[in-house]
């Protein structure tokens, strides 16, 4: 595997507060990283979005990163870096990149050590120095804290985990304004967004059954003028796959080297949506 090294500047631009964008011609969402570095690359350079430099060549593509880079694996950082000078490649061409938010980020944000992979505490120096670039304000917690929970692109609305019955009735900006404001707030004004129902823990829309999931999906779907929902979160080891007639779709195969899995991604279009297999 080559390693590249990545020249950039940490900047949150205003096209990260954006959620909601329509007439995109293709989208290509991607997992959970876990510090895979190396899968991560296999997946862009498939789906053309970087060439061997890592340069962005995706022209309009928007690429989608459900979240969870962080943790489990070793090169946690250099995802952040690959996607933090993507983000700035990406409008030169007409293309776009969307980070979201997962758990794992939220976590180390909030100083949650228990899964975090020794390579990414030498990615940084040291745990103090690890800590201290995570935090809100720090380094790569700024990046962090400047992006999204929950976007719509077209009919396709993506979030980490799920909705479920507690936020299904508000609209991903709302949403978004929430999760910054508990943030910013340095986690004092909680409001159960980050909580085990909120979107970057709910697992109800991978695991549960019954009229009244799918009368929350239906909702959540509404609200925000979508037909699918692409969710992550839930390793599924047998490849991306789909609940609810397909209005669900699942896209956190386990591509990172913790758990195994194989490097996928999804494709989406006018016409509807792919899974691509390398």
């Amino acid at each position: 595997m080559r390693y590249i090294l990545f020249v950039f500047t940490i900047v949150t631009g205003s096209y990260a507060v954006q959620c909601y964008w329509d007439g995109v011609g293709r989208v290509v969402a991607v997992g959970d990283v876990h510090g895979d570095l190396g899968q991560f690359v296999k997946i862009l350079e498939d789906a053309g979005i970087v060439d061997d430099e890592m340069n962005w060549i995706g022209g309009k593509t928007h690429l989608v990163q459900i979240g969870d880079v962080l943790d489990r694996g070793p090169d946690s950082r250099a995802v952040m870096d690959l996607l933090i000078s993507l983000e700035q490649q990406a409008p030169l061409q007409g293309g776009c990149v969307h980070f979201l938010l997962g758990n794992h980020e939220i976590m180390l944000m909030k100083t949650d050590l228990r899964y975090v992979h020794p390579g990414e505490i030498d990615s940084y120096g040291g745990l103090k120095e690890m800590v201290r670039a995570l935090r809100p304000g720090g380094e790569y917690g700024s990046w962090l804290a400047g992006h999204n929970t929950v976007i719509r692109i077209n009919n396709a609305l993506f979030v980490h985990a799920g909705i479920s019955a507690d936020f299904a009735s508000f609209t991903a900006d709302s949403i978004n304004s929430m999760v910054r404001r508990e943030i910013s707030s340095n986690w004092s004004n909680p409001s159960g967004v980050l909580s085990s129902t909120g979107p970057v823990w709910y697992r109800g829309l991978a695991q549960d059954r019954g009229s009244e999931v799918t009368e929350v999906l239906e909702e959540a779907l509404a609200v925000n003028s979508a037909d699918i929902i692409v969710i992550g979160h839930t390793v599924t080891i047998e490849g991306i796959t789909t609940r609810f007639s397909g209005r669900v779709v699942m896209i956190d195969a386990g591509m990172s080297e913790c758990y195994g899995g194989t490097a996928q991604y999804l494709e989406l279009d006018s016409k509807g949506y792919k899974v691509c297999l390398l």
